[in-house]
């Protein structure tokens, strides 16, 4: 059995929480150390940190770490707590998995509020709950990649979008888990294309070097270029990650994913959503909830003048996933009754977050 090589985009450390500045892969490995909560939602917005597992695991952690601070200084109260989760909750609006976490956090403040305890007992009762975050979050990624491996052959060539890794969860990933699972536990010797992901690039840049760490062969193609590699049968399945996921089972992913999913569909490619419990929100009946972040315009290269719209993700509908792989099973249409057991189910929580 093959291993991946140790990557490690957040820890904990004395100052706080000390995450990989992704912003600067493949390039340069730079590290950040975050104590506050101002200094986590920047690393959030400009996307030092990113991928919607990570960023619910950053938050929870990001939040703890500035407890512990606050609670030095004697400030650590409910007013504090309330006032941190509303800043770090607003910092990215489409990844649902942020508001797991921070709802996790709340209720694990409450608790300790309630029971009476103050400041550094508060700060250690967060910081225990953001560990299990983290834990919870690597749990359903390793169910995800074995569930995931089930959906692919030996010798497959499987295309990605944006990134769906340890850079993205904290654990060994979403669509990439799968991945993972087959080529080096499983030796299925899967090919994988990923494509370039505009506008910032995620997949030419974060999938193509941590699967180039891992030995796995990639590929990586322009955006425009996987229809081509489609009508040419070089695509046996598609996978994606996702960053919310309505309750009738259409998903929210990186922009991009719709038009990939379409495609899919127009050459008889199975096209299938990788996803945690965290990213299933059961508060909405359809995608035309899910709210969707625009970025800006300083993400595109453009001529001066020109108007720039620069939506970060995009709704797939339901009626285009083949099938939708969660720590709890493989979920196949139609969606809502298999989501909601789901949710229903036990929560995994793995330690040492492998």
């Amino acid at each position: 059995m093959r291993q991946t090589t140790a990557l490690a985009p957040i820890a904990w450390s004395e100052k706080g929480v000390r995450i990989l500045d992704q912003t600067l892969l493949p390039g340069e490995e730079r590290y950040v150390e975050i104590s506050a909560v101002d200094e986590m939602v920047e690393a959030i917005q400009s996307l030092r940190v990113r991928g919607a597992p990570l960023i619910g695991v950053s938050a929870a952690m990001g939040l703890a770490a500035a407890a512990s601070g606050s609670a030095q200084r004697g400030m650590l109260d409910r007013d504090w707590l309330d006032a941190a989760i509303e800043r770090l909750e607003a910092s990215r609006p489409t990844a649902v998995n942020l508001r797991w976490a921070l709802e996790r956090m709340r209720a694990a403040g409450d608790e300790a509020f309630a029971s009476e305890r103050e400041g550094r007992a508060v700060a250690d009762a967060l910081r225990t709950e953001a560990q299990r975050v983290w834990d919870i979050e690597a749990g359903m990624c390793r169910y995800l990649g074995e569930f995931g491996a089930q959906l692919l052959e030996p010798g497959f060539t499987v295309l990605t979008h944006c990134n769906t890794g340890r850079l993205a969860t904290g654990g060994l990933g979403t669509a990439l888990a799968a991945i993972y699972v087959a080529s080096l536990e499983q030796d299925m010797g899967i090919d994988v294309v990923a494509t370039e992901t505009r506008p910032l690039r995620q997949g030419a840049r974060l999938t193509a070097w941590e699967l180039v760490r891992a030995g796995i062969p990639v590929r990586v193609v322009a955006d425009s270029a996987a229809a081509s590699l489609m009508a040419a049968a070089e695509i046996d399945v598609v996978i994606t990650g996702a960053d919310r996921i309505a309750r009738n089972g259409d998903v929210a992913n990186k922009i991009g994913t719709y038009s990939l999913a379409v495609l899919a569909r127009a050459h008889g490619i199975p096209f299938y959503v990788s996803a945690p419990r965290s990213t299933i929100d059961s508060s909405l009946s359809s995608g035309d909830e899910i709210p969707i972040e625009m970025r800006g315009a300083n993400e595109l290269e453009v001529a001066p003048g020109a108007e720039v719209v620069n939506p970060a993700f995009d709704v797939t509908p339901a009626d285009l996933v083949t099938a939708i792989v969660t720590d709890g099973g493989i979920v196949e249409p139609p969606f809502e009754e298999g989501l909601t057991q789901v949710l229903e189910q036990v929560t995994p929580q793995i330690e040492g977050r492998t």
